[in-house]
């Protein structure tokens, strides 16, 4: 399995931000910010974007939390703080000669929640989000409610949703009709009983892995 690396890069406000990198050991398709769930860079979060570096792309996973791993950070997350470390992290993507058309961002949980947060903010080649919280009530005070920025797309959006404390299928419901107001092709599946993390049901774990490789694959070309 391909290694990761954790680098530090400096942030234009004087800041560092932690980027833990899988880079393809042959030719780069494409450049892949990835994003981690409310426990911060795991070993889960390692090895899938390791798996996506065997696929080809050169994937960096920013830490979100500015200090340790800790869940209780999620509160203080904001729009600007993920805007930040995303902006450098898809920058540090052209530095290593990605280019633009060809960076996308997929997150998981938390992560989801703030990969639609950037896909409504930036342009890019494709977005996906793995389950995610915050889509009528906002995640964290520094966030807004989901389903009032899904209309704002901007590229095209992959949402996967499991079974997750406090989303349920209203909720998926809403956030599919308003992404279904952007102007970009969106798509929104929900798997009942896989649970929020996908663990209760492989199957369906290994078919939303499929349905985000292949929706990144269609569209970062």
């Amino acid at each position: 399995m391909t290694e990761t690396r954790t680098e530090t890069i400096a942030l234009t406000d004087g800041t560092e931000l932690r980027l833990t990198v899988a880079e393809p050991d042959n030719v780069v398709r494409g450049g892949l910010v990835f994003l981690h769930e409310a426990r911060g860079v795991t070993d889960r979060v390692r090895r899938l974007s390791s798996a996506l570096a065997e696929e080809g792309w050169l994937t960096a996973a920013p830490h979100l939390y500015h200090g340790d791993d800790d869940p209780d950070q999620v509160r203080r997350l904001s729009g600007d703080s993920i805007l930040a470390d995303t902006d450098a992290s898809f920058l540090w993507l052209s530095d290593q000669g990605v280019p633009t058309d060809r960076q996308g961002i997929i997150g998981f949980d938390i992560g989801g929640t703030a990969a639609l947060v950037v896909a409504a903010s930036r342009t890019l080649g494709a977005a996906v989000s793995v389950g995610g919280r915050g889509i009528l009530e906002p995640l964290s005070d520094g966030l807004p409610p989901l389903v009032e920025i899904a209309g704002e797309l901007s590229c095209p959006w992959l949402g996967l949703y499991g079974d997750d404390e406090g989303v349920d299928a209203g909720e998926v419901d809403k956030l599919r009709e308003g992404a279904d107001t952007a102007s970009v092709v969106t798509d929104v599946v929900r798997y009942p009983g896989a649970g929020h993390r996908f663990d209760r049901d492989p199957e369906a774990a290994a078919e939303a892995w499929s349905r985000a490789r292949n929706w990144l694959d269609l569209h970062l070309r």
